[in-house]
């Protein structure tokens, strides 16, 4: 389903702000009938286009008051050295995305701790003893005034 029309981005928009909206009311909101609105999103999900639903979840809420985006450079630029890191990235609970990306260093981490002393044990034992880290920046996390992750 690459041709999605206007009313598709209309759900989804809909649906990325609520996903938990009904089906009427989302219909209401698109402009089509319940019965129309619920294929057009089924059809969504079938194609691949919405891969899921999330609460989202107040990280201090839940004990994660301390938030930070961590870049981290390889030592090492071969595939395996990739692997490694992105196995042991999953294994730490404290990271809650990883991403590949472009440019002067290969990956960007949001990672979420308790307090400072839990993320510097997360610096210090995990990405710190991996034999493929070279550098490690942290960007603590002082505000979001937009996040539209779902």
């Amino acid at each position: 389903m690459s041709d999605i029309d206007a009313i598709g981005r209309k759900i989804l928009r809909e649906l990325s702000q609520d996903g938990r909206i009904s089906n009427i009311e989302l219909a209401e909101r698109v402009g089509l009938s319940p019965s129309a609105c619920l294929r057009r999103v089924q059809e969504l999900e079938r194609s691949g286009v919405i891969t899921g639903y999330r609460a989202r979840i107040d990280p201090a809420k839940v004990g994660f008051g301390f938030l930070a985006y961590v870049t981290v450079g390889l030592s090492t630029h071969t595939k395996q050295a990739q692997e490694d890191f992105e196995a042991a990235m999953a294994l730490a609970p404290e990271v809650r995305e990883c991403h590949n990306i472009t440019g002067a260093i290969e990956y960007l981490l949001r990672v979420e701790a308790a307090d400072l002393a839990a993320y510097k044990h997360f610096h210090t034992e995990v990405l710190g003893v991996l034999p493929q880290v070279n550098a490690i920046t942290t960007y603590v996390l002082m505000g979001s005034p937009k996040d539209e992750r779902a």
